[in-house]
This record gives structure tokens, C-alpha cells and sequence, in this order.
């Protein structure tokens, strides 16, 4: 096999992945080729709604092909076909035939994820430990318990949840923190996101966990308000739910929020001073350049 790895612009990468599949590439994934950098740009939807495009500016495609797949003729093809500019070809590299499923497997083994919460996939034994077990599996979800911000949060819970704490997900993902709420010994716990596919993954999760939690796209969310509101999001969509988030909380509730690097904390703890003065966010705590801020919200006596 090999893979070719391309530049296109925001425009074009969609259609040409497209493309470049139906002519019989293997695979082709998308990524944004100024990640980690001050010109990443995240993609993210308004709340209920599909982000507008999946390409990021500066977008490159990984394409994957069978030995004997020509390229170069399938590339010029699609560009033809998309009437776009030719992307530029970065590298290509022969990739070795393995045993993939091995090799996933390999890579995800059971993480000590916080003092009392370990994520185990199902290929995996638990741990010889009293800890608290999370049976997670990598899917097409987002959260397997590997980033720092979903260390991060779930470290908030394991120290700050209370019994009977009712939880709300906020961007759920495969369902990992609200799921490692339930297990930690919250009341009700619910979760929420745009994706459908995540939502079925943490509706399947949580029953493969023995958790009652209730998943919802955003426009089938009931109302209410809950004692812990968590979203581990990006900064730019999390300043733009503000005023959502902000209203999910209860009186006397805390707001966990991460997917914020350290450089955003300051511009995100303004974000949410400037919507509700009332519940103020502070740093918690920061691992390999991400953040979790936390904040409590006042009671109505004290308001």
C-alpha cells in the first residue's frame, strides 16, 4: 500500500477526498495542516447544527491506495472534475501490510485516567485494582480518555463530584465523562451533542457500562438545570455556548470546562464574566498546555 499526503485549500479538500475514493482510494482523512499552531482553526457547528464544512483553510488529505493505484491520473482526474487548483503533493510513503487490528489494539491499553477511574477496552483484562472501571472502546466519537482535557475533567469529577450530583455532558462525545460521572456516584446524568453518531456511541456505551444516563441531540434536550455542567469543547465554540452552558447551571452549581489551551484560559474566563458575573471561572488545573477552568455558581441567597 501506499499514502499520499496532499495540501488543499478549504474549497476543494471535501471533493477531492470524495472523489479520490470513488475512483478507489482506500481511505482518505482530513486534518488541519496548521494543528498546534496559533492559525489552527477549530470546526465546530452552532448548537444542533452540523458544522458548515469539514476542511480546515489549509486542509491535508491523507490518501491511502492499494499498490498499483495511479495516483497521479485518479488526482488529476478529480481536480478536472472538481474545476480547483492542483493540491501540492507533500510526501508519499510505502505502508507496510500488518495486522491492523493488532496494532490498534496494541496502542490502547487500560489508562489510570484519574485516582479512582481507569478506561479499559474490552480486548483488555481490568487492571488488579479496587479502581472504578470504565469499559471504552475507540470508535468514531470523540473521548477515549487519552487527551489531556478529558484527563483533566475527569480528575475534576473524581475531586469535586458530590453524591447525587445531577451532570450534564455538554459535547458528549463517546459519552466518557458523563459516564465516568455515573460511576463516581452522580444522581441523573445526561448528555448532549450535534453528532448523532456520537450520541448513539455513548447511548451504547453507557449500557455497555451498566450506566442509566439519557443522550440527546440538542433540539431533544429536556429543560432543566444541573449541580455539574461539564464541556470539554474548543475555546471558540465554548465562548460562543456561553450563554447556554451559563444556563444549565443550578444555583450553587459548577461549570468544568476544557479543550483550552493554556494561551486561551484568559480570553474564555472573560468570555463568561462578561455573560454571568455570577459564576466566576478560575484555572483548576493545566497538563501538556491544555486547561480545565471551573467555577461555582452564587446561590440565590447570596445573590
Amino acid at each position: 500500500m501506499r499514502e499520499y499526503r496532499i495540501l488543499a485549500d478549504q474549497r476543494s479538500a471535501e471533493e477531492i477526498s470524495d472523489l479520490l475514493l470513488d475512483v478507489g482510494a482506500l481511505s482518505a482523512a482530513l486534518e488541519d495542516a496548521d494543528a498546534d499552531s496559533t492559525d489552527e482553526q477549530p470546526l465546530y457547528g452552532e448548537p444542533g447544527l452540523e458544522p458548515q464544512t469539514q476542511a480546515w483553510p489549509r486542509s491535508i488529505i491523507s490518501v491511502l491506495t492499494a499498490d498499483g493505484f495511479d495516483f497521479q491520473a485518479a488526482l488529476d482526474a478529480a481536480v478536472a472534475q472538481a474545476g480547483c487548483e492542483a493540491p501540492k503533493l507533500l510526501e508519499t510513503s510505502d505502508v507496510e501490510d500488518q495486522d491492523w487490528v493488532r496494532i490498534t489494539q496494541a496502542q490502547f491499553q487500560p489508562s489510570h485516567v484519574s485516582p479512582r477511574l481507569w478506561i479499559v477496552p474490552s480486548w483488555s483484562e481490568p487492571p488488579a485494582t479496587d479502581a472504578v472501571i470504565i469499559r471504552l472502546d475507540p470508535g468514531v466519537a470523540f473521548g477515549t480518555g487519552s487527551h489531556p482535557t478529558t484527563r483533566l475533567c475527569l480528575n475534576w469529577l473524581d475531586e469535586n463530584l458530590k453524591p447525587a450530583d445531577n451532570v450534564l455532558d455538554y459535547g458528549c462525545g463517546t459519552g466518557i465523562l458523563a459516564i465516568g460521572a455515573k460511576k463516581l456516584g452522580a444522581g441523573r446524568v445526561t448528555g448532549t451533542d450535534i453528532d448523532p453518531q456520537a450520541v448513539e456511541a455513548a447511548r451504547d456505551n453507557a449500557e455497555r457500562n451498566g450506566c442509566e444516563a439519557d443522550f440527546h441531540l440538542p433540539e431533544s434536550m429536556p429543560e432543566g438545570e444541573f449541580s455539574v455542567v461539564v464541556a470539554n469543547i474548543l475555546a471558540n465554540p465554548l465562548k460562543l455556548l456561553a450563554p447556554a452552558l451559563l444556563g444549565r447551571v443550578a444555583p450553587g452549581g459548577s461549570l468544568v470546562l476544557s479543550g483550552i489551551l493554556a494561551r486561551q484560559a484568559d480570553e474564555v474566563i472573560a468570555a463568561y464574566r462578561a455573560a454571568d458575573p455570577g459564576l466566576p471561572l478560575k484555572l483548576w488545573r493545566e497538563e501538556n498546555g491544555w486547561v480545565c477552568l471551573a467555577g461555582t455558581r452564587s446561590t440565590q441567597a447570596e445573590a
